[in-house]
C-alpha cells in the first residue's frame, strides 16, 4: 500500500470491496482533479451554464449555442484562466477518434464569441498567439466579426 501511494497513486482499496465504495472513491478523485465536474452549474464572472438543462446565460441574458459551442464553452468553464491549445480543445471537444483540422477550432471560437458578445459585452475569450485560447475576465472590447 505505502509503495503504491509513494509511487503516485491517489488512493488504495483492499479486496474484497463493494462496488458502491469503489464508485464513491472514483467520484471523490474526480472532484479533486476537476471540481467543476461535481456541480451541475458552472459559473465564471457573469457566465452561468446549467449543464443539466443545457442553458447558458451571460449577465442574465440567454445565450443560444450549438452543441459544439456548448461543449467548447463547458471545457473553458471547467478550466478558467488556463491557456488551452487547439490540440487540447480538439481532443476534449471533438474527441481523439476523429480527424478535424485545427482551424475548425478557430471557426467555433468565432461563433462562440459572437454568441457571448451579443450586446457589445467584453470578450471573455483571450487569444494567446501561438498557444491557444483562454477564458478570462480581463476586459477586452468585443471584436466585430
Amino acid at each position: 500500500r505505502v509503495r503504491g501511494l509513494d509511487a503516485g497513486a491517489d488512493d488504495y482499496i483492499a479486496k474484497p470491496f463493494s462496488p458502491s465504495e469503489l464508485l464513491a472513491r472514483i467520484r471523490a478523485v474526480l472532484r479533486r482533479i476537476r471540481p467543476a465536474l461535481a456541480e451541475e452549474v458552472l459559473t465564471y464572472g457573469g457566465l452561468v451554464m446549467d449543464v443539466a438543462t443545457h442553458k447558458v446565460t451571460r449577465n442574465a441574458r440567454d445565450i443560444h449555442l450549438g452543441p459544439t459551442e456548448f461543449r467548447l464553452l463547458r471545457y473553458f468553464l471547467e478550466h478558467p484562466g488556463r491557456v488551452l491549445s487547439r490540440d487540447q480543445l480538439l481532443d476534449a471537444v471533438w474527441g481523439r477518434d476523429i480527424y478535424v483540422e485545427q482551424r475548425t477550432v478557430d471557426v467555433h471560437i468565432r461563433r462562440l464569441r459572437k454568441a457571448l458578445n451579443g450586446n457589445g459585452e467584453t470578450d471573455v475569450i483571450r487569444t494567446v498567439r501561438s498557444a491557444g485560447y483562454a477564458l478570462e475576465l480581463t476586459a477586452t472590447p468585443a471584436m466585430s466579426a
